[in-house]
């Protein structure tokens, strides 16, 4: 059957209902979870990979707690919907997405939300690893371990994953992940997102739209306030992007508030306060 591409109009593609996908990353303990309760709980759908909801307990959001990287896989199939360039034995493929939507649903199911708060990033890598480790990659012929083939499957996967939920098209999709501070042989340090193998890292800048860091920050007083980094560069050397650059540097540690700011209409900010997604990274 001959395809066409069609056009999408200007009008059409303003008219097109648009979501945020960001990541915020904070060292533990700095309160990334309980960001979930600056959402409105009817419409989020809470992934809970970390298991760790006690902070949360009394939120009235929905929630699925996938446990095996299979289960994150057809999670994130079911709420992105199919790639159709892919063939039917292909995972995230039509095939692959009519099987999972025999357990989840149809997309109906997943009309009354507007965002999929997805915690943690962190968690997901030692999913994706672990199940990596056990796959044909990740042996020689000879039956020993291969680790980089572990790592280069790894890689692979999760941002085949990543990628895939960047396209719910309509839907903020926000990931939350663990920050920590490396110090090198040189004694020079810097924050990292912490995650199994460097490229995913490395790559997950220019999948997503937003990076903002949580962070306890001292404004003078002596007196440190939780606050959302937003932009980059910033005096603290924390990862931040705002595409959409309307953000402000320190942003109040409210999700609702800062996604309103995210899909407000109107002119931008300045170029000067939008940064390139190869100047700061979160890995």
């Amino acid at each position: 059957m001959e395809r066409k591409l069609k056009i999408i109009t200007a009008d059409e593609r303003l008219a097109q209902p648009k979501g945020v996908k960001a990541l915020i990353v904070g060292p533990a303990g700095v309160g990334k979870t309980s960001l979930l309760r600056t959402l409105d709980p009817a419409s989020t759908l809470f992934v809970d990979l970390e298991a760790g909801d006690l902070s949360v307990q009394d939120v009235p959001a929905d929630s699925l707690r996938p446990q095996t990287w299979e289960e994150c896989r057809d999670l994130a199939c079911f709420l992105a919907g199919p790639n159709p360039a892919l063939p039917d034995t292909a995972c995230y493929s039509r095939a692959h997405y009519d099987a999972v939507a025999e357990t989840f649903g149809g997309p109906e199911a997943l009309d009354k939300y507007e965002t999929y708060f997805i915690d943690s990033i962190t968690v997901a890598g030692r999913l994706c690893f672990r199940w990596s480790e056990q796959q044909p990659e990740s042996f020689n012929d000879r039956g020993k371990k291969d680790v980089r083939g572990t790592y280069g499957l790894h890689a692979r996967e999760m941002i085949a994953w990543l990628t895939h939920l960047q396209h719910a098209r309509g839907k903020n999709v926000i990931f939350v992940g663990i920050l920590e501070r490396i110090t090198d042989e040189f004694n020079r340090s810097d924050w990292q997102l912490q995650i199994e193998g460097g490229k995913t890292g490395r790559e997950l800048p220019g999948i997503v739209d937003q990076i903002a860091t949580l962070q306890l920050i001292d404004f003078g007083d002596g007196n440190p306030v939780r606050a959302l980094v937003s932009t980059s560069p910033n005096a603290w050397g924390y990862p931040a992007k705002d595409r959409a650059g309307r953000l402000e540097q320190v942003e109040e540690p409210h999700l609702g508030k800062w996604l309103a700011k995210l899909g407000a209409k109107g002119p931008r900010k300045p170029l000067s306060h939008s940064i390139p997604d190869n100047t700061q990274t979160a890995a």
